[in-house]
């Protein structure tokens, strides 16, 4: 098997080399299994492997009884419209949450309207499941195109080999809400950068010098819009102040650590705070109002999505809005052109803008 990884590409690679360079014409019989494994001295399992790649991506057609031939490439837009399974696959992260019901639902209405049937699964933001759910999908083979929300972006992954193999078998994908950098697969999210810009940008607007941040260390929204906000206080000439920049993962969020005394001192000595998300800053608000902090009066607290969280929060949260549900539906259409043209560039970054509310306090402004 590891030789298989290791070793397929390089015959896969040079079949599709002499096709290209007229050597191996449509009609020609390709060398036997046993020859292929002579000449490159790899096993037949690996040439199997290899011929299987090339049969997929419709350079090769292999006939029982007679043997492996070329393609002819011509024919293929044509092979590709007869053989559409209609089936595109969508994988998120959570099946709740305050952004995912409303990008899903922009998913399947998109998807749906052009007559393809989703199938949807969630990882739950875990390695492992994401591992098994792509795994799955790869196994059965029965996708025009896929759809995917990536799992802890920031951290390695172990499963990039199977983002590999999606793209050596010529599947159109699309990463949404976040991707992989080192992966060349489109994306379709919001400018995470821009947001924690715009973010910080807002608050020295309004006076504030002494700023803080929570950010998610595992997602790569989180790197993007702690970057976009240390990028915004360097160009104020402002300082950045390790104490106060505070690193969350998923399981500190979800067990509402950031309540912690230990955590919430960290940012007390700020007059305003850039917060992850709205789930963020809600908890947030909710310390501090427990605890006898006034926003915005003591602390101004800024967020990003835009959700329902922020109207639902006992102080009204300014935020940088999230797309949702016209992320979702771009997502899709984008796919959709992928899976008609494999040229097609389907990445698109969503401006971010703000929606004021209550809880950033101008300091310029007199108090009356």
């Amino acid at each position: 098997m590891e030789e298989n990884k290791l070793k397929y590409l390089t015959l896969v690679n040079w079949v599709k080399d002499r096709i290209d360079k007229g050597e191996l014409k449509p009609g020609e019989k390709l060398y036997t299994e046993h020859e292929l494994s002579q000449m490159f001295h790899m096993s037949r399992q690996t040439v199997r492997h290899a011929i299987s790649i090339l049969e997929q991506e419709k350079y090769l057609d292999r006939r029982r009884g007679s043997g492996t031939y070329i393609c002819d490439r011509s024919e293929e837009k044509f092979y590709a419209e007869t053989h559409k399974t209609m089936n595109i696959a969508v994988v998120s992260t959570y099946v709740d949450g305050y952004i995912f019901p409303s990008i899903i639902k922009g998913i399947e209405r998109v998807i749906s309207k052009a007559g393809y049937t989703v199938q949807i699964a969630f990882t739950n933001n875990r390695i492992e499941t994401e591992r098994q759910v792509l795994s799955n999908i790869l196994n059965k083979n029965m996708i025009d195109g896929l759809i995917i929300e990536t799992t802890k972006s920031a951290l390695p992954n172990p499963n990039l080999e199977i983002y590999r193999e999606i793209k050596e078998k010529n599947i159109p994908a699309i990463f949404f809400h976040s991707y992989y950098p080192n992966i060349d697969i489109p994306h379709v999210c919001l400018d995470d950068k821009k947001a924690g810009r715009i973010a910080v940008d807002y608050l020295i607007k309004a006076g504030h010098r002494q700023i803080g941040g929570i950010f998610k260390s595992d997602d790569g929204q989180g790197h993007l819009r702690y970057a976009g906000c240390v990028e915004g206080l360097m160009q104020a000439n402002l300082k950045i102040r390790d104490e106060n920049i505070i690193w969350i993962d998923t399981q500190i969020l979800k067990n509402h650590l950031i309540q912690k005394p230990e955590i919430a001192k960290r940012f007390l000595n700020c007059t305003a705070l850039v917060c992850y998300n709205d789930e963020v800053a809600f908890q947030v608000v909710d310390y501090c109002l427990q605890n006898g902090v006034r926003i915005p009066e003591d602390l101004s607290i800024i967020s990003i999505d835009n959700s329902d969280l922020c109207t639902l929060s006992e102080i009204p949260i300014t935020s940088i809005a999230h797309p949702m549900g016209e992320l979702g539906k771009k997502v899709a259409e984008n796919l959709i052109q992928l899976i008609q043209d494999r040229n097609f560039d389907g990445t698109y970054e969503f401006v971010p803008y703000i929606v004021e509310r209550d809880s950033v306090k101008n300091i310029h402004k007199k108090v009356e």
